[in-house]
């Protein structure tokens, strides 16, 4: 939070502050008015005012005001600030905000490093506490000029020591594709621009491919120094965390996997003042593939989708509803992938002999551990039944039920191991994020057994855990051929064993055939396997819907958060791109 100014003080003449050995005095005029307080020491002592004078005092005091904001309140702070900043008055404008030297500084660089001149910001009718306003200027670069549009909005709060309604000051006011933290930067772009080629030579763009505009972006920042291009002169986003955002210059080997980071985004372009040259990148890419990628995750919000090819590792088609609203879902995500863990977990349980294909295994309505007591959905049970029937119809208790028989570090383990999760060490091209199974004990445990607790996954871990079942050996994912760069692919350090593969292949089979998949994938088979998940989110009226699933030598998986059950929302996604690729 920035500095804020003192409460005015009651009358007109006033005299300085006087130091008096570690005490400040300060007396006020008119207003009959003395304190005296220690630096630093919270100890107070009054004059000599009696204590009727100090009630007085106090009931006369005007009070702070609480409560919702008037519309008369949201309107005139909005107006203040817009107007301050409209007229380069950067001062003035800060002091509306909640966060004066936060956005004294953003302010001030909207003048001199993005050079965005001429601002005209005219505020639209509210919505509640928010306040919508289009941007309009110009940005000026050595003699090269560009109008520059866009909307952004604001929102006024009340602060909570006196009341007043101040400008909530996130960066995102400025402008909507900022982070707390980024900046914007006019000039010669440190890294040159790209032309991203699918794997049939054609060129990805955004007005092709929607959700790429992610992609793309982390394409131009990992390979844009060394594909031969020339940088132009660019309005940017300058991301917090970015190499760029001290000014110093990119290496273009300083850190192989540095564009892995899964909480990172890339650098943005907003407006192109001079084109660059640009290089050229393949990708794995399938334009055909990538296009019905595009047209399944548009028909269900927030849902994201990545089909890969088992035996390589090669992406060849991920995509984002709402075009990922500038975040790669499908492979940066961070969610609990539900049931969808259980493909890891059984294969665990059948690897130290714990569960076989078609012995019996129990699954009760409950099974307790940990202190907590799980249950399957709708409560059921399956009496006599074999594992096999407990995994197709997504049992939770016949999971939990083993969890005492476990190690606390067994499951991590197995993900990193023999999935090749959670080790943060996939270099696709682009950043993302390899899954996280960190080890945990009691309750939260077993929770992650059924794929809650700390477990966390996305489309494109998922798609590699099945693509991992089909071929009994992990192949991590890739976007671009490491022989571009001549990057290492991370690696597992066992494949499963032929009868744990061959078990997991017939349970996958038969939860595609018979079970919780079957609605789906019918029509898919007989070389198929697939499995469902639905994951709890606190705060959700529905869970997130998972669903992976291989066909042939395809792969994969996708999310609908809020989607419910995974058959029956990600499940026709996952279908769509397994049937078209086939």
């Amino acid at each position: 939070m920035g500095n804020r100014k003192r409460a005015t003080e009651r009358g007109s003449n006033r005299t300085k502050p006087a130091v008096i050995g570690g005490m400040i005095a300060v007396v006020v005029g008119g207003a009959g008015f003395g304190v005296y307080a220690l630096y630093g020491g919270g100890a107070a002592a009054h004059d000599t005012k009696s204590a009727a004078s100090d009630a007085k005092d106090e009931k006369d005091a005007k009070p702070v005001k609480k409560g919702p904001l008037s519309a008369a309140e949201v309107k005139s702070t909005a107006t203040a600030f817009l107007t301050a900043w409209q007229s380069g008055a950067v001062t003035t404008a800060a002091a509306s905000t909640n966060d004066t030297a936060a956005a004294r500084t953003l302010l001030t660089g909207y003048g001199k490093e993005a050079y965005i001149k001429d601002v005209t910001l005219t505020a639209k009718a509210r919505s509640g506490d928010t306040v919508p306003f289009s941007v309009k200027g110009t940005v000026t670069y050595k003699g090269t000029t560009k109008p520059l549009a866009y909307e952004s909005k604001l929102t006024v709060v009340r602060r909570a020591k006196d009341g007043k309604p101040l400008v909530d000051w996130h960066s995102a006011v400025v402008h909507p594709d900022l982070e707390d933290g980024d900046k914007l930067v006019t000039g010669e772009a440190g890294t040159p621009p790209i032309k991203a080629l699918d794997r049939d030579g054609g060129e990805l763009t955004t007005a092709k491919y929607a959700s790429l505009g992610t992609v793309l972006d982390g394409l131009r920042e990992k390979f844009g120094k060394t594909a031969g291009g020339k940088a132009g002169i660019e309005l940017r986003v300058i991301r917090a965390d970015s190499k760029d955002a001290d000014s110093s210059a990119k290496t273009a080997d300083s850190d192989e996997n540095a564009d892995e980071n899964a909480d990172k985004k890339p650098d943005k372009t907003l407006l192109e003042l001079s084109k660059g040259t640009p290089g050229t990148v393949r990708t794995t890419l399938s334009p055909g593939l990538q296009a019905i990628a595009e047209q399944q995750v548009a028909k269900k919000a927030k849902s994201s989708a990545v089909l890969i090819r088992p035996s390589t590792g090669e992406i060849l088609a991920a995509a984002n509803a709402g075009a990922g609203k500038g975040f790669n879902t499908a492979f940066q995500g961070s969610l609990a992938p539900g049931s969808t863990m259980k493909v890891i977990t059984a294969s665990l349980l059948i690897d130290k002999g714990l569960a076989s294909v078609n012995k019996e295994h129990p699954c009760p309505k409950y099974s307790t551990y940990g202190g907590w007591k799980f249950q399957n959905d709708d409560k059921f049970e399956i009496k006599g039944g074999t594992f096999k029937a407990s995994f197709a119809r997504s049992c939770n208790t016949a999971f939990i039920s083993q969890a005492k028989k476990l190690k606390d570090d067994d499951l991590a383990k197995q993900a990193q191991q023999v999935f090749g999760l959670g080790m943060d060490n996939w270099s696709v091209g682009v950043p993302s994020f390899d899954g996280a199974v960190p080890v945990q004990s009691q309750a939260q445990m077993a929770a992650e057994l059924i794929g809650q607790g700390g477990v966390r996954m996305n489309p494109l871990n998922m798609a590699s855990v099945v693509a991992t079942v089909k071929t009994g050996t992990f192949h991590q994912p890739y976007l671009v051929s490491p022989t571009v760069d001549k990057r290492t692919l991370a690696k597992a350090t066992r494949a499963l064993s032929a009868d744990t593969q061959s078990q997991l292949k017939e349970l996958l089979q038969y939860t595609a055939s018979s079970g919780t998949a079957a609605g789906a994938m019918a029509g898919l088979g007989p070389d198929f396997g697939a499995k469902t998940g639905s994951a709890e989110v606190d705060g959700q009226k529905k869970p997130n819907g998972w669903f992976t699933a291989w066909k042939g030598d395809l792969a994969a998986a996708g999310v609908v958060q809020q989607g419910g059950h995974g058959g029956d929302s990600a499940g026709p996604i996952v279908a769509a791109l397994l049937k078209a690729g086939s």
